[in-house]
This record gives structure tokens, sequence and C-alpha cells, in this order.
């Protein structure tokens, strides 16, 4: 199959950028896949990134004398009859085994599946959900599954359509709140496969001359990129502060947090964990930072999903390319610095045009990396989509009112936590042909 990775140049849809990464994949000893530059994805995108297909071993034909077996050597019973030997059953499996070689049935349906787009959630960024796809094509586990995958890089809110329509299959979702009200309000049947981070990945930077405490907020203006973050909205809500009554909101131009710093009048700006902390830090810019999970706020960041569509109709290949995703997820937790710095090639070679630093995208992984370790439960493994969880994202963001205009979602059918515990070994290995 063909090697394929398609690239852009130009950022999509940045008024929609509340949910993206901000202003800023394992085995590091791996020389970056070459990537070739196509446009990004718009409309109807078509994405690239590693083809796969792996020839399927050659069937043991087994013993077909007939000897003594009561067979006349034509592979059939004497009166005539067809018998199927546990060879045959063998080669007919479509079930994955580790250690085992790859059935030859499982390649030719993921090859039916044709080229798979994924599009990422901002450029190649070294963030949960695309670092993991990163990854798993530089190690060429896509290839190893017999997977003709194209990686795209693209912004958050404008892939859900192109999902939903199937003209992409799988993307990244920066928390489930965003994706099930995508779906509820278009009508689309999109599917959470994995969600990494089970902690909202938002938090409030506070100018500490201006606030020693959130309360301090009161009757001030917290700067936001697009609109306040739920997350954000509900810990305020907590302390009894309102948007709109008790505190005001305006926005900000662009993602560099140091300019949105500077801002007269601004007393406060949401960031990510990941991403807006570290540059002010490594600017030697002074903060009081506010974590929403502090105060008990739920929520999720670094989803993978695909639509209802493909998982229907192509059932192995989805499978498989979130075998290949998680077993990408695992290296690159094991190695954040390797991962980010392959991370940082593919940017690069997009011509980078977010701007993003080494720094900046290594600081990026080996917080989310954290993050994803720490908020694995005992039990469950990376990426499972935990329902009582989402379900509490939802409720928590009603209460404050985020679904006011658009109504609140459901969670039904929004996620299938079933697939991913299917790959997962039971200890904590993602199950692996040989």
């Amino acid at each position: 199959m063909n090697r394929r990775r398609a690239c852009a140049a130009s950022l999509i849809a940045l008024a929609l950028v509340a949910t993206a990464c901000g202003d800023d994949a394992t085995d590091s000893t791996d020389d970056a896949a070459t990537t070739d530059v196509t446009e990004p994805a718009e409309s109807t995108t078509d994405a690239s990134d590693d083809g796969a297909a792996s020839d399927a071993d050659a069937e043991d034909p087994g013993d077909t004398s007939g000897a003594d077996d009561g067979r006349d050597g034509d592979g059939d019973d004497d009166d005539g009859t067809e018998t199927t030997t546990a060879t045959d059953d063998a080669a007919m499996s479509t079930e994955v085994t580790a250690g085992e070689p790859f059935p030859a049935g499982r390649c030719d349906a993921n090859q039916a599946a044709g080229t798979i787009s994924y599009l990422s959630g901002f450029d190649f960024a070294a963030t949960a959900s695309i670092i993991d796809i990163v990854i798993a094509d530089h190690n060429g586990y896509y290839d190893e599954l017999c997977l003709d995958v194209e990686i795209t890089p693209s912004f958050s809110t404008a892939n859900y359509p192109l999902v939903a329509a199937n003209d992409a299959q799988f993307s990244s979702s920066g928390s489930f709140s965003e994706l099930a009200t995508f779906s509820e309000v278009n009508e689309a049947d999109l599917v959470a496969l994995a969600v990494e981070g089970r902690v909202a990945i938002d938090s409030l930077m506070v100018k500490p001359d201006q606030a020693d405490s959130l309360e301090a907020l009161a009757g001030q203006t917290i700067g936001v990129k697009g609109k306040l973050p739920p997350s954000i909205a509900a810990m305020m809500a907590t302390i009894g502060l309102a948007e709109g009554d008790d505190f005001d909101t305006v926005l900000l131009d662009g993602f560099d947090p140091l300019a949105h710093w500077e801002v007269d009048g601004v007393s406060a700006v949401p960031g990510w964990k990941s991403n807006e902390p570290g540059t002010l830090e490594r600017s030697g810019v002074a903060f009081d930072l506010y974590d929403p999970a502090d105060f008990g706020i739920p929520g999720s960041f670094g989803l993978v999903y695909t639509n209802r569509e493909f998982l229907d109709e192509h059932p192995t290949a989805a499978e498989d390319f979130m075998r290949a995703t998680m077993r990408g997820l695992a290296d690159a937790i094991a190695d954040p610095e390797g991962s980010a710095a392959i991370a940082v090639d593919l940017i690069n070679g997009n011509g980078n045009p977010n701007f993003l630093s080494p720094e900046g995208e290594t600081f990026r992984w080996v917080t989310d990396a954290q993050l994803i370790t720490d908020t694995t439960p005992a039990g469950s493994f990376p990426g499972v989509p935990d329902p009582a969880a989402l379900a509490a994202e939802i409720e928590a963001y009603e209460a404050v009112g985020v679904y006011a205009e658009t109504g609140t979602p459901q969670t039904d059918g929004r996620f299938d936590e079933s697939l991913l515990l299917g790959l997962y070994a039971d200890d904590g290995t993602v199950i692996w042909p040989g």
C-alpha cells in the first residue's frame, strides 16, 4: 500500500476557537516519516497518512493425503461430503490473538474499508487524541493492521460536520460536551470511541495584583477566546458568580497568552492546563492558577471519535484503527519528550502556521500524559470511556446554563466503551498480533 500523509498550511475556522489547543509522537529513535503537502480539510476533505496492507501468511494446507483418516485424499469424506479442518477454521477466523499472525480475512476486511481519513483537532500538536495517531502512524502500526490511513492537520470544531457526513472517518474532539452538543443540534450520529482525559483541560489564570481569589473577580472582566469554557463557568458558579451578572467577559484576538495578559482591563484569562500556563511560566509571568477539578467540576479532553455509518459498515477497520491508536498512545506516554519531538517535526514540515515551539509542545504532552495517567482509575485502561463520568459532565454544565440555547444533549449512543475494552488484555497492554 502507498504511505501518504496529507498536511496543510492553513488553520481552519479561527472563529470557533473555544475548544482549540491555544497558541502554542513513541519510539523516538525512529525517523519521522516523509510528509507530502496537500490542501487542508475544508469541506469534503480526503486526508492522507500511512496506508497499510500486509500480506497474509500462507495457510497451512494441512494433511491432504487422506491416509487412514476416512477421506479419499480430495478433502472430502468418503461419502462425498466436505470436511472442514481446524486449519480451515483458523484461516477463516478474524479474531486478533496476541502474538499470532494477523488474520487474512481481517486484513481483507480492513483493506475493503478503503482510505480512512483522520482530521486532527489542532495541527499536529503534541496533545491527547492527536499525538497517539501521529505515533501510531510513525511506528507503522496502521500498516501492520492492513489500514490505509491519511492524517490531515485541521481544527476541532470544523471537523464535526465532515465526520458526520462520513467525508472523514475519525477526528479529535476537545470534550465530550462539545461532541454531544454538536450531535444534538445537528442530529449527527457521532460516536466517541476513546476519552483519553477524564478531567476538564481548562484552567483559569488570574493576575495576582488584580484579584487574590476567585471571589475577588466579582465585578471584573475575564478575557476569552470565543466563549467562557463550560468548566470555568461551572467553577465560578460554585462560588456564586455568573457570567454577565457578576463578572464580564471580553473577546480576545489570536492565541498568544502573553499578548492577552497585557490587555488592559482583563483580570483573568482561561487556558488549557497543558498550554498557556507553560507559556507564561517560561516567560517569567506571575499568575495564580485555578483548576476546575479542584472544585469538583467534571470534564474530559482528548476524544477520538467516528460516525455510526463507518462503525457499522467497517467494524474491524474501526476496531483496528483504535487498536493501533491506543498502542500509539501507550508509546507516547512511555516517551513524552521523544514523542513530542516527532510531532514537532511534522509541525515544522507543515510550515508551522501556528508558531508552535518545541518547548511548548513538550510541555503540552508531558502535562497531558500525566493527566491521562493520573485520571485513569484502577481496573480501567487509558482511553476507555466512563459512562458515569460523561453523564456527570453533561449534568454539571447543564446546571450552569451551558445548554440554554441548544438544549441538553443526550449521552445515549454518543460513546461506545465496549470497543476499547475488547482491545486491551487483562494486564493493560493492547492486544497485538505477532
